[in-house]
């Protein structure tokens, strides 16, 4: 039995992390690590640097916030020595606040910053010198550059949703910060996809990273997910229909425009559903407090695209609907993996026009299956595949329900900060000796050379 597998059959106790800290792992739910969080831990305390290719809601957030967190268990200084950037103040706040949950029995201090909102308040919390900062590319760019923000002690950063920071544009804000960092430092970065662009990043920052890729172009088996062929013109009563099933406890509804998601919510509320938009023309405290309603289920529809609605990790989520398709087939995994989270079972439909064969196709293709089709008595189904294309969940015959058929588709230790020492440099990127490599101060940092990595 290798180590990760003992790490998953022992439990979080594997990892010999402080007793404190412990605790709050335990406040927090967490029972067994993960898989994203078995094979990194590990490598993370040992100060290796660590390239993650996992998509959403898989626990990523704890496989970085652990190890961090047990690295200010021994020798705390005035910080911060950890910098998160994430793509959006949802998924900042998220991180921000399961750290807390996790540190709550320590005395490790965090803040979260991002824009939207006046500064005031966080550069009074940046005063206090917290140890961990969680923040937006742009607003942290500012507040250095501001220099309400030092970034000198810093010794761990993590670049969380990397794919989703290029598609947002912050890559060049990205770089502006990390010319700020000490060149000593461990690094970690989490991504979905693998672009040029990340990968270009990745090979300049990482340094002989342990890589560890999830298997997550198909659906996770937790999600029932389907495409139901309808004209664009009966879209809104297919909602309507799917949506008064009673298993329909909570949904998430994507739309591709911010003004296509602000019409549906007003729609939605007026037809008596306790439905709310979230966009981005929203102030932050009305996005807040959009969320917030959602996760407290005094809403119970959340209509939202795609950039608003990143980072949205909000439990119990029993459907997603996909009434327009996402932009690229990368897309359709992340959003349908709204629900289906931990271990629990989703439903995903999306809703496809006679325009969308190409979208269908493409999709199909990454994920590697046919995803079923629905056809509901009553709503004519556009023409939606070509020659040899996937079938019907239950032939060619049309459906008045829907299926119940779920988707296929140590240390006791520890010396100086979370291990951060010298490295080997012949070492692999799968076995490296633990402690901090050191980079000369001012050199150009070494390519990741990034291998093929683990798959689960």
């Amino acid at each position: 039995m290798n180590d990760e597998t003992n790490s998953q059959a022992e439990g979080f106790e594997a990892f010999h992390l402080h007793p404190d800290l412990l605790r709050g792992v335990r406040e927090a739910g967490f029972e067994q690590p993960r898989p994203i969080q078995a094979r990194t831990i590990p490598a993370t305390l040992k100060g290796q640097d660590v390239l993650g290719l996992a998509q959403t809601g898989t626990g990523k957030t704890a496989a970085f916030a652990i190890p961090i967190l047990e690295g200010l268990m021994d020798e705390p200084i005035p910080g911060p020595s950890a910098l998160i950037l994430a793509p959006t103040r949802e998924l900042a706040s998220q991180i921000e606040a399961e750290i807390r949950t996790l540190a709550q029995f320590t005395d490790a201090k965090s803040v979260c910053l991002f824009g939207g909102v006046p500064q005031g308040r966080q550069v009074e919390a940046l005063r206090r010198k917290p140890d961990i900062v969680v923040g937006c590319p742009g607003r942290v760019l500012d507040l250095l550059q501001q220099r309400h923000l030092r970034l000198d002690k810093v010794d761990i950063l993590v670049l969380d949703e990397a794919d989703h920071m290029f598609d947002m544009g912050f890559l060049p804000d990205v770089k502006r910060i990390l010319a700020a960092l000490p060149d000593q430092r461990q690094n970690l970065l989490f991504s979905a996809t693998m672009p040029a662009a990340i990968r270009h990043l990745a090979d300049q920052v990482l340094y002989e990273p342990k890589v560890v890729e999830l298997q997550h172009s198909a659906p996770a088996e937790t999600i029932d997910h389907a495409l139901y062929p309808v004209a664009e013109t009966r879209k809104r009563d297919l909602l309507n229909h799917l949506l008064a099933d009673d298993g329909c406890e909570s949904a998430i509804v994507f739309t591709r425009k911010k003004h296509r998601a602000r019409r549906l919510a007003d729609q939605l509320s007026r037809a008596g559903h306790k439905a709310v938009g979230l966009q981005g023309n929203m102030s932050q405290g009305q996005r807040e407090r959009a969320m917030q309603g959602f996760r407290d289920r005094r809403f119970d529809i959340l209509v939202a695209t795609d950039i608003a609605a990143r980072g949205i990790d909000v439990s119990g989520v029993s459907h997603v609907i996909n009434y327009d398709v996402p932009n690229t087939a990368d897309a359709y995994t992340h959003r349908i993996g709204r629900t289906g989270r931990s271990g629990q079972t989703g439903k995903a439909y999306t809703f496809v026009t006679s325009e969308d064969r190409a979208w269908v196709h493409a999709t199909e293709k990454k994920i590697g299956a046919a995803i079923p089709r629905e056809q509901i008595e009553g709503f004519d189904a556009p023409r939606i595949d070509g020659p040899g294309a996937g079938s019907s969940r239950n032939g060619s015959a049309a459906r008045s329900g829907r299926s119940d058929r779920r988707g296929q588709g140590g240390r006791n230790s520890r010396s100086g900060r979370s291990g951060r020492g010298k490295r080997s440099a012949s070492a692999s990127s799968d076995e490296q000796p633990s402690g901090q490599r050191r980079r000369r101060p001012g050199a150009k940092p070494r390519g990741a050379s990034v291998p093929a990595g683990d798959s689960l």
